[in-house]
């Protein structure tokens, strides 16, 4: 069963950056996409960015210029850099593996003030 682990989630102020951090266990990680979505509360889920098993990068038009998506396959970990943050990506912040049982993780929250 493939399972993530978010972290690196936090407070910060309008215009900060901060760095998303996603281990993942039980896959072999490598021949897969990975995928960040995130979550506010009373909207839905949109997907933000996404990264190919050939390292090939997608963004959401909303943070694309502005967030980093890369993969580490020697740690099994995905990473999204995030920069210029404003309010509007607050929101809990998930990862997934596009994988067989791969499935969204518990979660980071990330805190954009004004």
């Amino acid at each position: 069963q493939v399972q993530v682990v978010e972290s690196g989630g936090g407070w910060v102020q309008l215009g900060g950056s901060l760095r998303l951090s996603c281990a993942v266990s039980g896959s072999t990680f490598s021949g897969y996409g990975m995928g960040w979505s995130r979550q506010a509360p009373g909207k839905q889920r949109e997907l933000v960015a996404a990264i190919a098993a050939d390292r090939t990068p997608a963004y959401a038009d909303s943070v694309k210029g502005r967030f980093t998506i890369s993969r580490d396959n020697a740690k099994k970990a995905v990473y999204l850099q995030m920069n210029s943050l404003t309010p509007e990506d607050t929101g809990v912040y998930y990862c997934r593996s596009w994988e067989e049982g791969g499935s969204w993780g518990q979660g980071t929250q990330v805190t954009v003030s004004s």
